[in-house]
């Protein structure tokens, strides 16, 4: 899904908000809801630019290392089950 717009950004509709202007305004200027403010608000607020990339760092780590367990599991499973055999 491609998103309509960049983290930075939101985090500057979001520091214009903080600066006073009414959120009404704010998104009738840039084209989004005021659901989505709220969202970004929950997700972004009290962040900086250099926090998001920092946390999308993270989550891709995060991804990296989920499919790394998911493909060992199976031989893990497969190495206990031979060892109680064995004993």
């Amino acid at each position: 899904m491609k998103k309509r717009f960049t983290e930075e950004q939101i985090i500057g509709f979001l520091r214009e908000a903080e600066a006073g202007l009414p959120v009404a305004e704010l998104c009738r200027r840039h084209g989004f809801s005021e659901a989505s403010y709220y969202l970004w608000r929950n997700k972004f607020g009290g962040m900086s630019v250099s926090d998001t990339k920092r946390l999308n760092e993270l989550e891709l780590e995060n991804t990296r290392l989920q499919r790394v367990l998911a493909e060992f599991m199976p031989e893990n499973e497969v190495t206990k089950e031979a060892l109680r055999k064995k004993w």
